[in-house]
């Protein structure tokens, strides 16, 4: 019914039903209203307008009148705020399960790679029926990672990790979209998103790219500049061990505890001081403008791997000396880059 109607995008995920009759309702309340308030304006200044033997009876107090308008109100707004909140909460709740794509904003260009090394341009492929989610970082400026089909967006930040996932249910070309202003070609910043038969994106995805998966060009990045000089799995390391850090919380040297995230991850690579995990020094050099945005991803997939990789041996095989490790005695599962 709705295919033809210009306003009213296709619905191509899981939220999109949901989104739609919230914002359906908060439609419908927001003109009824509207509507009664301007007809009780005509009304009223047609029946009490200035006349002879005529005049207006003044109200000196009613409980009912004012327990209706505050009433009524107050529960379609409690309406509204729960039904909204149940929507919020679904869309920032990632499943744990979920596959994961990288996306880099850029003036003016959206760059997304696969954990598999697959790297894309304006385009993002993925199959149906599988719950995707996004790590999004900016390289410049705010930006707003938008796929109307979806009925999703998110603000695409620089310096910071921003998460968002969806769910598609149709195959097709999706339009993507920045909402957010970024610069004069603001409105050239469009991709797509190729929703494809978990076959063809099998096949798509094996070749697309021979040059190995993110975690083992972040594992390269690591030995390169050195993290494993320091990161051990023997005695001989001056940083903690990064095997199984990856959301775990993490114990300061200042008494608080952080969740060992994607932005705690982030931060420790680039202002290793900011954070420093107790019974460590601080003696971590910072590699802020060393490394890419791009190289940061690959890290960030590599220290993912390692705490997978402890959660598949279980404790019954050693790692590689080249995964990390630590001279101190630290807290169990308290652990930073450092």
């Amino acid at each position: 019914m709705w295919q033809n109607f210009p306003l009213w995008p296709e619905r191509a995920s899981t939220f999109a039903n949901n989104v739609d009759l919230l914002y359906v309702f908060l439609i419908v309340v927001t003109g009824f209203f509207t509507l009664l308030v301007f007809a009780m304006v005509v009304i009223f200044a047609v029946k009490y307008r200035q006349r002879p033997g005529h005049t207006a009876t003044q109200i000196e107090g009613s409980y009912a009148l004012e327990a209706t308008w505050t009433l009524i109100p107050f529960g379609l707004f409690m309406v509204m705020f729960v039904w909204g909140a149940a929507v919020y909460m679904q869309e920032v709740q990632p499943p744990a399960n979920a596959m994961e794509v990288f996306v880099v904003g850029k003036q003016w260009m959206w760059k997304l790679q696969h954990p598999e090394g697959v790297r894309e341009i304006n385009a993002l492929h993925v199959p149906v029926g599988r719950d995707v989610r996004l790590t999004m970082i900016s390289q410049d400026v705010i930006h707003s990672f938008y796929v109307p089909a979806f009925r999703i967006k998110q603000d695409v930040l620089p310096g910071r990790y921003t998460t968002l996932w969806f769910h598609a249910i149709k195959t097709g070309h999706y339009n993507l979209f920045c909402a957010e202003y970024c610069g004069t070609l603001h409105s050239g910043m469009i991709g797509e998103v190729v929703v494809m038969d978990p076959s063809e994106y099998q096949a798509w995805l094996a070749g697309g790219s021979s040059e190995g998966s993110m975690a083992s060009s972040g594992q390269k990045v690591f030995t390169e500049l050195g993290c494993a000089t320091c990161h051990r799995s023997d005695t001989q390391g001056r940083g903690p061990d990064l095997a199984g850090v990856f959301g775990k919380p993490v114990q300061l040297d200042n008494g608080t505890t952080v969740m060992a995230d994607e932005n705690y991850m982030r931060e420790s690579i680039l202002n290793p001081g900011a954070k420093v995990v107790a019974g460590y020094r601080p003696i971590m050099p910072t590699f802020n403008g060393i490394v890419s945005e791009d190289q940061l991803l690959s890290l960030l997939t590599y220290m993912k791997s390692l705490s997978q990789t402890q959660r598949e041996n279980a404790g019954n095989q050693a790692l590689p000396p080249v995964h990390t490790g630590r001279t101190e005695q630290a807290p169990s599962g308290n652990t930073k880059v450092q």
